[in-house]
């Protein structure tokens, strides 16, 4: 999982593979049949391993600090040096030049998964009155994962975290 996330679908070499994962290519092919499954595999398994910060929004107390939170969690993750940078999701939704569907429907589930997870916190500060009736909380949730997603760019682009988080507290503040 590392070396695509690092080095991408295309770069990352059968080689490659089979040194970081101390196989033999045979065991490679037997396992996951070619390339293409491995890396659909790898991307599953980055989706599982990334859902704590979803449960950041379905747990929190209220909009604000959950949102808060949920960036703060993020903003580390994309920035974390012991890491490839930015997100594997989005690093294969934008450099991959045809995914199969597979895959495509995984880039769009994560999307819109993460969409759903900031529109029901916005929901129940609705319903909680912490949030104003009259805001569009489809056009805000839009917003958020489209900042996270920003995120994951500008951090795979080795731009300042201070920023970011500069930018989501001004986003916060006018929720």
């Amino acid at each position: 999982m590392l070396l695509f996330w690092k080095k991408g679908y295309e770069a990352a070499s059968i080689p490659d593979l089979l040194e970081v994962m101390g196989i033999s290519r045979s065991s490679l092919y037997d396992t996951f049949s070619d390339k293409q499954t491995l890396y659909r595999d790898a991307l599953e398994h980055y989706k599982k391993g990334s859902s704590n910060k979803q449960n950041i929004l379905e747990q929190a107390s209220n909009v604000r600090d959950g949102i808060l939170q949920f960036f703060e969690y993020h903003i580390a993750s994309a920035y974390d040096t012991s890491l490839p940078g930015g997100c594997f999701v989005t690093n294969t939704a934008t450099t991959l030049e045809s995914p199969d569907e597979q895959i495509n429907v995984l880039i769009q589930t994560s999307f819109s998964d993460l969409e759903q997870a900031f529109c029901e916190l916005l929901e129940k500060g609705q319903q909680s009155g912490e949030i104003d009736k009259t805001t569009d909380i489809k056009t805000l949730s839009y917003l958020l994962l489209n900042l996270h997603q920003s995120i994951n760019i500008m951090a795979k682009t080795g731009q300042n975290p201070e920023r970011a988080k500069e930018m989501i507290s001004f986003v916060i503040a006018g929720i």
